[in-house]
């Protein structure tokens, strides 16, 4: 099939960064079984890599591994794979057999595209054919990619990509980018597009990317996976793309074929797993920030979007391309480290909790389906009521703790008579100086480093509660998280608040933090539970 435009599947690549490479043996034979069913032009098989093979995963050391996935190769289909520029030794790439995939994909950046251009020799004197990925080309000045497209012209490769990396192109971006290649570029080097959907632009600047080539007599070539599966927000999806191409230059795109592999293979990667715009992925977009730094804020610290924004933002250009998660940590606890004067708010604190029993108030399941018992407590006792990151219409608070500003905000909007009757107090991530009923605490006083979830709200209440010289505490609610997580709260909707992935490591760590505190306040404060809890 002789297409002035070809459309290349990236899914089993890119999608390798969703699953981390593990399609399962049947997934990988059967989409590039589809694919090939598609009449697709070049299929990327996954990555090449210095570690063996695992059966059933995309990440191959050799390209006979590959081998077993492509039972019936197409002689008309171009089969590739992918290497990063400095992660893979050539010395164990073996001659072309021609069983295997026809070409290699080198990908570099912007700071090392010489090193990366100059692997395409090596490859091709084995025998395969060389296609370029410039990553982050909306990184280089003019002259930069002026000068790295010289060093193109004297490789010859099949192709050189440009890489909307971060997702940040607008359509006058790629224009001008593709008006340098297209003017300097030797016109037997192909020129494809690789975007990805952080501004919702992947598949509108795929057709930019053709509309503007299509009367030039430069072949391209057009990144798109199944469902738009890749890191981050995606990519274009290649049933858009294809179809497009059918609808507008008549090509042959089996479609249905397409749906299939959709319908039989996509379907529980799309259930278990998340990828596509999000709004955490816009601020990637919108700062050309590399979407591990987005990952990392919201995943590690769950940080409300505002706030990620303003963190990504004090970044350098340079800074947001890279992700280093000690800058971005340090970075992280700078925008924390709202220092305020907690005296007089301790001090007032502590006289009102004098010889009061404390109920803490967690937002787990229980404390609905345990509120007869938790209410017999409340009668008995007379306790000072606290609800810690959540309110719940069930109850009438003393106090609300908060941590967190998406609960704050949360809480306020959907429980507002709740939360104005009660005193708040509020932490100093969330705002330095308060209203009239906010009590401000200082948030670096409240937690220890040394946990990834060292943040969290019913350790740091108490742990100030340690500090007011209370004596009992009565703690409901506080279940830890079991089966599905979407089940564990006493209102459905938190459980968006929080990771969905992670509750071994939260159960694990939450569980270290509650023993420490339990030993360190053994002789001070009586600890009990009301409810069941699998921290007791």
């Amino acid at each position: 099939m002789d297409r002035k435009i070809k459309v290349l599947d990236c899914t089993l690549r890119d999608g390798a960064y969703i699953v981390d490479s593990k399609f399962g043996t049947s997934a990988i034979t059967g989409i590039i079984r589809k694919l090939q069913e598609a009449n697709m032009d070049i299929i990327e098989c996954g990555w090449l890599k210095d570690s063996e093979h695992i059966k059933g995963t995309t990440f191959f050391h050799m390209p006979s591994d590959i081998e077993q996935y492509l039972p019936d190769k197409k002689d008309y289909i171009t089969y590739v794979a992918m290497i990063d520029y400095n992660r893979y030794n050539l010395d164990d790439l073996p001659e072309n057999n021609h069983k295997s995939i026809d070409a290699i994909r080198v990908v570099f950046p912007k700071d090392h595209y010489s090193e990366g251009i100059l692997l395409g020799k090596i490859i091709k004197e084995k025998g395969y054919k060389v296609y370029f990925q410039a990553a982050n080309t909306l990184g280089y000045t003019d002259y930069e990619l002026l000068k790295m497209i010289e060093m193109i012209n004297d490789s010859e490769p099949e192709c050189i990509s440009i890489v909307d990396t971060f997702g940040a192109m607008y359509s006058e971006d790629l224009v001008r980018i593709i008006s340098l290649f297209n003017n300097n570029l030797n016109k037997n080097i192909k020129l494809g597009f690789h975007s990805h959907n952080n501004l919702q632009l992947s598949f509108s600047l795929a057709i930019k990317f053709i509309e503007t080539l299509y009367t030039s007599d430069r072949e391209i070539i057009v990144d798109s996976s199944l469902c738009g599966m890749g890191r981050g927000a995606g990519n274009a999806t290649t049933e858009l793309v294809t179809n497009y191409l059918n609808r507008k230059y008549k090509y042959n795109y089996d479609i249905n074929a397409i749906m299939d592999a959709i319908d039989m293979y996509m379907g529980p990667f799309l259930k278990n797993y998340e990828w596509g715009y999000s709004i955490p992925y816009y601020i990637s977009g919108i700062f050309g920030a590399h979407v591990n730094n987005i990952a990392y804020l919201s995943k590690t610290h769950r940080t409300k979007t505002k706030d990620m924004r303003l963190i990504i933002e004090t970044l350098s250009s340079e800074q947001r391309t890279r992700y280093d998660y000690d800058l971005l940590e340090e970075t992280y606890i700078n925008y924390q480290n709202k220092k305020v004067t907690d005296i007089s708010v301790l001090e007032q604190l502590e006289k009102k909790f004098k010889e009061k029993k404390i109920l803490l108030l967690a937002p787990g399941k229980s404390i609905s389906e345990k509120k007869q018992v938790i209410m017999e407590y409340i009668d008995r006792n007379n306790p000072v009521i606290i609800g810690v990151n959540a309110v719940t219409g069930e109850y009438k608070y003393d106090y609300l703790f908060f941590n967190n500003s998406i609960r704050y905000e949360y809480a306020k909007e959907l429980n507002y008579h709740n939360v104005s009757s009660a005193l708040k107090i509020i932490t100093s991530n969330i705002k330095t100086k308060g209203e009239k009923d906010e009590l401000i605490v200082d948030y670096n006083t409240l937690i220890k480093r040394g946990w990834k979830y060292f943040d969290n709200s019913m350790i740091m209440c108490l742990r100030l509660l340690d500090k007011l010289n209370v004596s009992d505490i009565a703690l409901a609610g506080f279940d830890g998280y079991q089966g599905n997580i979407t089940e564990n709260y006493m209102d459905i909707t938190l459980q968006t608040l929080n990771t969905d992935k992670e509750q071994d490591l939260l159960n694990k760590e939450i569980k270290e933090m509650y023993q420490e505190y339990k030993t360190a306040v053994d002789n001070k404060i009586n600890l009990h539970f009301i409810t069941d809890s699998i921290y007791a």
